[in-house]
Order: C-alpha cells, then sequence, then structure tokens
C-alpha cells in the first residue's frame, strides 16, 4: 500500500488513464484546492453500496500502490474517488463558439442576459437535481461554497426576465478553469453559460477551460482531447490566479457576436 502525505507529493502522470488516481475522504475547501491545483477532481460515493463497491473494485490496486491514498487516514478513504483522466477534454478560450442556431436565436433578441457569481449555491444546487449518481454530497457543497467565498470558485449564471434558466460552475487554477458541473433549463442555455465563462475568462487572462470528463456533449461544445501530461505541465505553469473575472451582468446576445467585439 501506498499512501502520499499531500496532493502535492502525488504523481497522477504515473496513474492509470481511465480509473481512479487516489482515494482520499478529505473534502476539505483547502484539499479540495489542493487537488485542482494537481490535476485530480474528486467523485464522492453517494451512498454506502457505491462505497463498498470502490473498496470491492480498487482495494487490490491500492494494496499494490497503483492507486494512492492521499492524506492522513482519519475517515474511510473509499468514500471519495479522485480522478484525473488521460487525455483531457479541454476547451480553449479563444476557441469557443456557439452554433449558428443558438446565435441566430440570440440576435433575434431572445431575452437572456448573463452574471457571474450572483447566484453560486442556486447554479450548484440546480446542477445538483435530481442526477443520479449524486455526486454533489452536502460536504461538497459546503466546501465548494466556501472556496466561492475565497474567491476560488466561480458561476455563470443565465437569466430570462429575472428567472434562472441554466448555469455553470467551478474552480479557477491560474489560467485554467475546472468546470464541474452545467445545467439548462431553456435549450441552449448551459451553451450559453459556457461561452459566456469563457469570455470572461479570456478578459482575465484565463486560456482554458476544463471539462473534466470526456463526452459527446463536452465535444459538441467544442473540447478537444489534451494529454495528461501537457494539461499537468499548464496546471504547474500558470497555478495562481491573477486577474479577476468582470461581474457585470450583459446581455447574452453579444456572445453571437465575433470574440473581437465583443
Amino acid at each position: 500500500m501506498s499512501r502520499c502525505p499531500g496532493w502535492e507529493a502525488l504523481d497522477v502522470l504515473e496513474a492509470a488513464p481511465d480509473g481512479p488516481v487516489a482515494f482520499c475522504a478529505d473534502l476539505s475547501p483547502a484539499g479540495l484546492l489542493a487537488a485542482y491545483r494537481a490535476g485530480v477532481y474528486p467523485f464522492p460515493a453517494s451512498d454506502e453500496y457505491t462505497r463498498a463497491l470502490n473498496e470491492v473494485v480498487f482495494a487490490d490496486q491500492v494494496q499494490e500502490g497503483r492507486i494512492r491514498l492521499v492524506g492522513e487516514l482519519l475517515a474511510d478513504p473509499f468514500a471519495v474517488s479522485w480522478w484525473s483522466p488521460d487525455p483531457r477534454p479541454v476547451l480553449p478560450v479563444s476557441a469557443t463558439h456557439l452554433s449558428r442556431s443558438l446565435a441566430r436565436r440570440l440576435r433575434n433578441r431572445l431575452p437572456w442576459s448573463t452574471s457571474l457569481d450572483r447566484g453560486f449555491e442556486r447554479v450548484v444546487r440546480e446542477c445538483r437535481g435530481d442526477r443520479v449518481p449524486l455526486w454533489l454530497t452536502e460536504e461538497l457543497i459546503a466546501s465548494l461554497i466556501r472556496l466561492h467565498e475565497l474567491g476560488h470558485a466561480h458561476s455563470v449564471e443565465v437569466w430570462e426576465d429575472g428567472d434562472l434558466v441554466g448555469g455553470v460552475f467551478g474552480l479557477r487554477v491560474g489560467s485554467v478553469f475546472s468546470m464541474d458541473s452545467m445545467f439548462f433549463r431553456r435549450p441552449g442555455a448551459s451553451k450559453v453559460a459556457v461561452s459566456d465563462l469563457a469570455a470572461r475568462f479570456a478578459q482575465a487572462g484565463g486560456e482554458l477551460l476544463d471539462a473534466q470528463r470526456d463526452s459527446p456533449h463536452v465535444r459538441d461544445l467544442g473540447c478537444i482531447l489534451l494529454p495528461r501530461e501537457q494539461y499537468v505541465r499548464h496546471l504547474r505553469r500558470t497555478a495562481r490566479d491573477t486577474l479577476p473575472m468582470p461581474t457585470a451582468t450583459l446581455p447574452a446576445r453579444r456572445l453571437a457576436q465575433p470574440a473581437a467585439s465583443r
């Protein structure tokens, strides 16, 4: 069995590309931020069955040292698995674009506006919803809210006549924004949220939006697959935040214009 004292000692480049790279029960704000800076994100077990399944499936790999235990063993480590896929789906902020049909709807006066950090907890809880598995546990949500209060976690909201119809949230690590989840209550609203996030992040010197897990949905957003080594190298090069993102509430139709004129 191999244990790391902290995330800074974990070399994710040695880990398997398509499974958990570590187990660690620490979901504290400091632990969460350190993990994201190492290129790792959490997937808490939603119930005792999932926790037990983690132990049954992965205990041998933990015992052999192929999956590491991180931090002090003050709680059951199999309650939270941590992931760092190889390759990693990312979206360069300069390459974001809306589909022609969605851009046309915005230009035709679709009454949407966007904001930053106007409803962080609301966005997180909308993303949680009734999804299965329920990885956004109350403990994780509490740490995300604290990281938001500390300026590390952010949300973009999409509004229609005062109603929240879409959004995205995640953590910023230097020039990378790791998107944890998104939701929509109107078709296209989550895509508008990501496009708005890219525009605001670019103004703050950001370079990449990290979609964490590959899927047809994130490919549809325009994500490309980046080798994990390149992704981690990028994180290490720009691990600290610089300029703040603009927070003003803005008309969403500006996102249908060429990037240079937004």
